[in-house]
Protein backbone atom coordinates (compact mmCIF):
# COMPACT_ATOMS: atom_id res chain seq x y z
CA UNK A 1 0.00 0.00 0.00
CA UNK A 2 1.15 3.37 -0.95
CA UNK A 3 2.02 5.89 1.83
CA UNK A 4 -0.55 8.20 0.58
CA UNK A 5 -3.20 5.39 1.45
CA UNK A 6 -1.84 4.25 4.86
CA UNK A 7 -1.82 8.10 5.69
CA UNK A 8 -5.37 8.38 4.37
CA UNK A 9 -6.56 4.90 6.00
CA UNK A 10 -4.81 5.92 9.20
CA UNK A 11 -6.55 9.83 8.74
CA UNK A 12 -10.14 8.24 8.07
CA UNK A 13 -9.86 5.52 11.30
CA UNK A 14 -8.38 8.30 13.38
CA UNK A 15 -11.77 10.48 12.36
CA UNK A 16 -13.78 7.33 13.29
CA UNK A 17 -12.08 7.06 16.96
CA UNK A 18 -12.97 10.89 17.73
CA UNK A 19 -16.57 10.46 16.40
CA UNK A 20 -17.16 7.76 19.05
CA UNK A 21 -15.01 9.76 21.88
CA UNK A 22 -17.66 12.44 20.88
CA UNK A 23 -20.80 9.81 21.14
CA UNK A 24 -19.45 8.27 24.25
CA UNK A 25 -19.18 12.07 25.91
CA UNK A 26 -22.42 12.42 24.81
CA UNK A 27 -23.86 9.16 26.14
CA UNK A 28 -22.26 9.43 29.63
CA UNK A 29 -23.56 12.96 30.31
CA UNK A 30 -27.40 11.22 29.44
CA UNK A 31 -26.71 8.34 31.65
CA UNK A 32 -26.31 5.64 29.27
CA UNK A 33 -23.11 4.23 31.25
CA UNK A 34 -23.25 0.75 28.67
CA UNK A 35 -23.25 2.93 25.42
CA UNK A 36 -20.59 5.33 26.75
CA UNK A 37 -18.61 2.29 27.63
CA UNK A 38 -18.87 0.59 23.98
CA UNK A 39 -18.41 3.82 22.01
CA UNK A 40 -15.06 4.77 24.79
CA UNK A 41 -13.86 1.30 24.07
CA UNK A 42 -14.62 1.97 20.29
CA UNK A 43 -12.89 5.39 20.44
CA UNK A 44 -9.39 3.59 21.64
CA UNK A 45 -9.66 0.69 19.07
CA UNK A 46 -10.00 2.69 15.88
CA UNK A 47 -7.05 4.72 17.28
CA UNK A 48 -4.74 1.89 17.71
CA UNK A 49 -5.81 0.67 13.91
CA UNK A 50 -5.32 4.70 12.92
CA UNK A 51 -1.58 3.93 14.23
CA UNK A 52 -1.40 0.35 12.36
CA UNK A 53 -2.55 1.78 9.15
CA UNK A 54 0.29 3.37 8.97
CA UNK A 55 2.76 -0.11 9.48
CA UNK A 56 0.30 -1.14 6.43
CA UNK A 57 -0.99 -3.68 9.56
CA UNK A 58 -4.46 -5.21 10.33
CA UNK A 59 -5.64 -7.61 11.39
CA UNK A 60 -9.46 -9.70 11.60
CA UNK A 61 -9.71 -10.13 15.45
CA UNK A 62 -9.64 -7.57 18.31
CA UNK A 63 -7.09 -9.36 20.38
CA UNK A 64 -4.83 -9.30 17.54
CA UNK A 65 -5.23 -5.79 16.99
CA UNK A 66 -4.52 -5.27 20.87
CA UNK A 67 -1.54 -7.80 20.73
CA UNK A 68 0.30 -6.34 18.35
CA UNK A 69 0.13 -2.98 19.27
CA UNK A 70 0.94 -3.93 22.84
CA UNK A 71 4.24 -5.77 21.23
CA UNK A 72 5.04 -3.10 18.96
CA UNK A 73 4.41 0.19 20.77
CA UNK A 74 3.76 -0.64 24.34
CA UNK A 75 6.77 -3.09 25.01
CA UNK A 76 9.20 -1.01 23.42
CA UNK A 77 8.24 2.15 25.10
CA UNK A 78 7.35 3.90 22.19
CA UNK A 79 4.13 4.62 24.14
CA UNK A 80 3.76 4.61 28.01
CA UNK A 81 3.36 0.78 28.78
CA UNK A 82 0.64 2.71 30.77
CA UNK A 83 -1.42 2.32 28.07
CA UNK A 84 -1.61 -1.73 28.31
CA UNK A 85 -4.14 -1.55 31.25
CA UNK A 86 -6.28 0.76 30.04
CA UNK A 87 -6.89 -1.33 26.74
CA UNK A 88 -7.12 -4.02 28.94
CA UNK A 89 -9.73 -2.29 31.55
CA UNK A 90 -11.47 -0.88 28.20
CA UNK A 91 -11.88 -3.90 26.70
CA UNK A 92 -13.44 -5.77 29.98
CA UNK A 93 -15.74 -3.28 30.70
CA UNK A 94 -16.85 -3.21 27.08
CA UNK A 95 -16.73 -7.03 26.86
CA UNK A 96 -18.79 -6.67 30.25
CA UNK A 97 -21.50 -4.10 29.27
CA UNK A 98 -22.24 -5.57 25.91
CA UNK A 99 -22.48 -9.35 26.90
CA UNK A 100 -23.47 -9.16 30.46
CA UNK A 101 -27.32 -8.50 31.35
CA UNK A 102 -26.58 -7.40 34.70
CA UNK A 103 -23.24 -5.70 34.35
CA UNK A 104 -23.49 -2.27 36.63
CA UNK A 105 -21.57 0.28 35.03
CA UNK A 106 -21.78 3.06 38.18
CA UNK A 107 -20.47 0.43 40.23
CA UNK A 108 -17.20 -0.47 37.92
CA UNK A 109 -15.62 3.13 37.51
CA UNK A 110 -12.15 2.85 35.79
CA UNK A 111 -8.87 3.71 37.49
CA UNK A 112 -8.01 5.74 34.68
CA UNK A 113 -8.75 9.35 33.21
CA UNK A 114 -8.90 10.58 30.08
Amino acid sequence: MPDYDKKLLSKLRFENAARCLESAKLLLAGGDYKSAANRSYYAVFYAIRAILALEGKDFKKHSAVLSHFRKEYLKTNILSPEYSSIVSELFEIRTDSDYDDFFCFPGRIPKHRF
